[in-house]
This record gives C-alpha cells, sequence and structure tokens, in this order.
C-alpha cells in the first residue's frame, strides 16, 4: 500500500469516526441506580413504586413533537425512549425461574422497520448494558406480566395527565396505563384533590372550638378551586349552627380521609421532589455546563444586538450559541420582549419586527444531557440606557442582591422574596411610582426563587436552603403602558435572572459570566460581535 492510499484510509477513518460520534456526559448508570437505591430505601414493607414515560405527543396531523423524557422517569433510569414503565419493589419479588429481582425496566420493543424510520432502541441488551439494569423486558411483556399489584399495602404512582394517544404501537403508553389501571383496580374517582385532601385534614385536626380559623381557609380556597365551592361536606361544615353538628361532620371527613386503596399518589412527588431539590456533584457539573452556555448566549447577543434586529433574530442567536456548544434544546419556550412586550411575564411570540430603541428582556436557558439553565438579562437595544431605564434598572438589581446573599444554608428560602420585595417597594415608592410603600400593586407579581434541574421549575419543598441546591433569583419591575404612573416610566419591563449554587462557603453565581449591571452591560454591547459582518441576502428585492 502506498503512503498515498495509506492516508486516505486514515482520512477516511477519521472522518467517519467524527461524524459517528455521540456524547458521553450524560448522567452515569451507576447515578440512575443510586437514585432508584435511595428511593427503595424510603418505600416501606411490601410496596411497589410504578413510574410511565412520557408519550409521544403529536404537533400537527402525522409530525409528532420531538420526544421528551418524564424528567422523574429519566432521574430513575437515564432511558430517553417513550413507551416504557419502571417497576421498583421495596423487597426482593423471585420469577418462576427462581430469579430474584427487586426492579424491572420495561422498554421499547427494537423493531427494525420503526428503526430505519425514527432511530434506533436501546432494547433490552441495551437497558442493561447501558443502563446497568439486571432484569429488563419488553413493553408487551408488562402487560402480559401477571404482577398483582392489588397484594401489596402501598402502590405508589404519580397522577396521571391521561393525555396519551392510542398508537398503532400495541405497547405504548396508553396501553401500558390501560394494562396498569386494570391490575392495579384504579378508581380516579376515589382519590381527593391535594386542595381538597388539604382542607379536610384541616378539618380532621382543628379542634371543634377553633372552626372560624378553618371557615376562613374554606372561603379562601372556595374563590380558587371548584371542587371544594361544589363539596357538600365542606358546605354543610361551614353552615352548620352548631358545635355538635360540626362534630359529625368532622367524623364523616375523617372517614373520608382513610384510604380505600392501596394506591398512594403522593409518596413518589413527596420523596423525588426532596430527592431531587438537592443536586449531586455529577448533578452541578451539567447545570453548570448549561448555565455558562446560556450565560455566553447572553454575551453574544449584548455583542451583536442592533436596534433593527427582530426579537425572533435575537432568539436565533440565543439559540444558535446553545447548539454550537451541544446543548440538545431550550429548556423552556425562549423569551424575548421588547418595550412592553417585556411586561408580559411568559411572551413567547417573539414576533416584533425591530426592537428599535427600546430595552430588551431575554430570558432563555440552554437544555444541555437534560439539565437546564434559567438565565435572563435586560439590555437596551440601542447599548444605551435612558435615566429612567437605569433608575429601575438599579432598583431590580439592588434587589437581586439582596437577595443572593441570603442564598445561604438554613435561610428559609421565603427570605430573598421578602428582601428584594421591600427593596423594590421603597424604590418605586422614592420614585413616585407607587403612593406608598405597603401599596398593593401589580409591578412585581412574581416570586423570585425556584429550584432548577432536569426541569426548568425543578420540584422540591421549599422550606430552608441547604448545600447543593440551585436556585434562581429573579426580582423584576414591569410597567405596562397605561400604567398609573408617569409616562415616562410606561412600557420598561425589567427581570435580572442568576443560577445560584448554595455552598458551606455562601452562594455561587453560577451565571456571573454575563454582565448585570448597567455599566458592565453598555461595556460589552460596545464590543464587536463576530456577526456584524453575517448578512444574508434580501428576500424581498
Amino acid at each position: 500500500m502506498n503512503m498515498r492510499n495509506f492516508l486516505s484510509i486514515v482520512l477516511i477513518s477519521i472522518t467517519f469516526c467524527s461524524f459517528s460520534q455521540t456524547p458521553t456526559d450524560y448522567l452515569s448508570k451507576e447515578f440512575h441506580k443510586e437514585r432508584r437505591d435511595i428511593l427503595r430505601s424510603k418505600m416501606p414493607k411490601n410496596s411497589v413504586a410504578v413510574v410511565f414515560a412520557n408519550p409521544v405527543r403529536n404537533r400537527a396531523n402525522d409530525v409528532d413533537f420531538i420526544f421528551h423524557q418524564d424528567p422523574n422517569f429519566y432521574y430513575l433510569t437515564g432511558y430517553k425512549e417513550p413507551n416504557a414503565v419502571l417497576v421498583l419493589f421495596s423487597e426482593n419479588q423471585t420469577d418462576e425461574k427462581g430469579n430474584s429481582y427487586n426492579e424491572i425496566l420495561y422498554v421499547q420493543k427494537r423493531d427494525a422497520r420503526a428503526e430505519q424510520w425514527n432511530g434506533k432502541r436501546l432494547g433490552i441488551e441495551g437497558a442493561k448494558q447501558e443502563l446497568g439494569f439486571a432484569f429488563a423486558k419488553n413493553g408487551e411483556d408488562f402487560i402480559k406480566d401477571a404482577i398483582d399489584f392489588k397484594k401489596f399495602d402501598k402502590l405508589f404512582i404519580e397522577k396521571f395527565n391521561d393525555d396519551y394517544r392510542n398508537l398503532s404501537d400495541a405497547a405504548d403508553v396508553f396501553d401500558l396505563v390501560k394494562s396498569f389501571k386494570q391490575k392495579a383496580g384504579y378508581n380516579p374517582d376515589i382519590f381527593l384533590s391535594r386542595p381538597k385532601e388539604y382542607l379536610y385534614t384541616n378539618i380532621a385536626e382543628t379542634p371543634i372550638e377553633s372552626s372560624a380559623n378553618v371557615i376562613n381557609i374554606i372561603d379562601r380556597l372556595s374563590s380558587q378551586f371548584e371542587d371544594i365551592k361544589d363539596d357538600e361536606l365542606i358546605k354543610q361544615f361551614k353552615s352548620a349552627k352548631t358545635d355538635a353538628i360540626r362534630k359529625d361532620i368532622k367524623q364523616k371527613i375523617t372517614l373520608a380521609l382513610q384510604p380505600k386503596t392501596n394506591i398512594d399518589l403522593t409518596f413518589l412527588p413527596s420523596n423525588l421532589a426532596t430527592m431531587r431539590e438537592i443536586k449531586t456533584e455529577a448533578e452541578i457539573k451539567l447545570i453548570t455546563k448549561a448555565v455558562r452556555i446560556s450565560a455566553i448566549g447572553q454575551i453574544e447577543v449584548m455583542k451583536a444586538m442592533k436596534p433593527h434586529m427582530s426579537e425572533m433574530e435575537l432568539q436565533g442567536i440565543h439559540e444558535f450559541v446553545y447548539k454550537k456548544y451541544g446543548a440538545e434544546y431550550e429548556g423552556y419556550p425562549s423569551i424575548v420582549g421588547a418595550g412592553n412586550n417585556g411586561c408580559i411575564l411568559h411572551y413567547v411570540e417573539n414576533n416584533q419586527t425591530q426592537v428599535g430603541n427600546e430595552l430588551v428582556l431575554m430570558d432563555l436557558g440552554a437544555e444541555y444531557r437534560g439539565f437546564t439553565a434559567d438565565v435572563t438579562r435586560t439590555i437596551p437595544a440601542n447599548g444605551k440606557f435612558t435615566k429612567e431605564q437605569k433608575e429601575i434598572y438599579d432598583l431590580v438589581y439592588n434587589a437581586q442582591e439582596a437577595g443572593i446573599a441570603l442564598y445561604t444554608i438554613g435561610t428559609s428560602m421565603q427570605a430573598p422574596n421578602q428582601a428584594a420585595r421591600k427593596i423594590i417597594n421603597e424604590g418605586l415608592f422614592k420614585l413616585g411610582i407607587i403612593k406608598s410603600i405597603d401599596e398593593k400593586h401589580n409591578y412585581f407579581p412574581h416570586g423570585t426563587s425556584h429550584h432548577i434541574g432536569l426541569d426548568v421549575h425543578d420540584p422540591g419543598n421549599y422550606e430552608n436552603f441547604e448545600e447543593n441546591m440551585i436556585v434562581t433569583m429573579e426580582p423584576g419591575i414591569y410597567i405596562p403602558i397605561g400604567s398609573p404612573c408617569d409616562k415616562k416610566y410606561w412600557g420598561i419591563g425589567i427581570r435580572i435572572e442568576d443560577d445560584i449554587l448554595v455552598t458551606k462557603n455562601g452562594p455561587v453565581n453560577l451565571s456571573a459570566e454575563a454582565p448585570r449591571t448597567t455599566e458592565e452591560i453598555e461595556k460589552m454591547m460596545a464590543k464587536k460581535s463576530v456577526l456584524d459582518a453575517f448578512v444574508l441576502p434580501d428576500l424581498d428585492k
């Protein structure tokens, strides 16, 4: 073989390898196994947990949305395909061949034709080798297997959303759930809604002489939840004329709280929330990368932004940066709102054709290996803040700084919100936007803090900060056109959001890379962008 042919073969091999490479920095199978072991350790004796994968959801006609796994299912398994179910037992079980097991992952069956169209499936062997399951079966086996769910003292599931389509596959999530409900004797009518269960529990545990306190709760919740407003026992308790009548109704409510089934809808959400709110080293590494990608997206847009650009174009720059770094998705619909659009909290149309000289609020987050960031910056499209814009911006910034300082172990998670709200109210009063510090207003209508992780609003208990939580800090001020204040502030919407890691040594701002002060932002916006020379043909000429 001559040297030229040899080098050609090497080049082809290198090229093939580069094209066939797939990411390797996902969570390890050991991570997911550890999560299952921790959850199993919390399960009482003679119990079983059943967790379903997300369904495939339809976009339109014969086009489906890109599949995204249920975060709890992924957390416990690492499996990224639909039409699957995890069964987790508190104690070892024995199959007909005498094999011992304490978990089974049912997966999509390998199918050459389906894989030709939609990509390779892991199948049983993949689930064993790549995900580390000793016992794995096809989804159709879940339907065939005679698991007696009724024999367990407790059967833990999550509430069904019942938004599954019945596809042509004989073992899609629709069929898996249908089969499970039949085997478990599932009857949704026997379950109390969470608000009703909360109220029933209050009535059952509150002394009769303190019934007035419960009635206040009834009045508050009745305006929010129809099932409480229309509940006969609650209506009878509220209208009762004597304590004796209330005592009788209280006994009926106590009886209604007693379980009529072995199915429990609260164990999994509660325990998984507790587990997921504290991040492991592996999770922190991936979240930090997602956050840094998002922060760099903000930086590149600061340098590229021009008044003639559209909201959608700015969104595209952010998301191009995400893809450049290998982030698979956006963690949530991207928000890019210029001027008054920035006063709409979840503005996702992003269709204003020119941002002009307005402030532009940009709330976006990359999803990297399943974990999502949540970073917001608000910047002037022309590169310079006006006096009024700077007044409001600095108020939000100071509120955020005060909140971040409270992200310390043992501090109430409500404290940052309270601190931010105090600073914003005092500032709005000083600017004459509100008439008193205690005035009720809608200029700051949301809280400041939520967990991030596999969900942009990751589950948690929201009690006190603990080490290795990652929580946003996002105060904001929104003054829509027509607000009852000086017109010079109309159309200003500002939110600053960062992702904060709680550590023994205090808070660490993972998204600090993206400039936050007005001075830093203006300095960054004065820099040249690599996109300045990127000009496409005008299609309207």
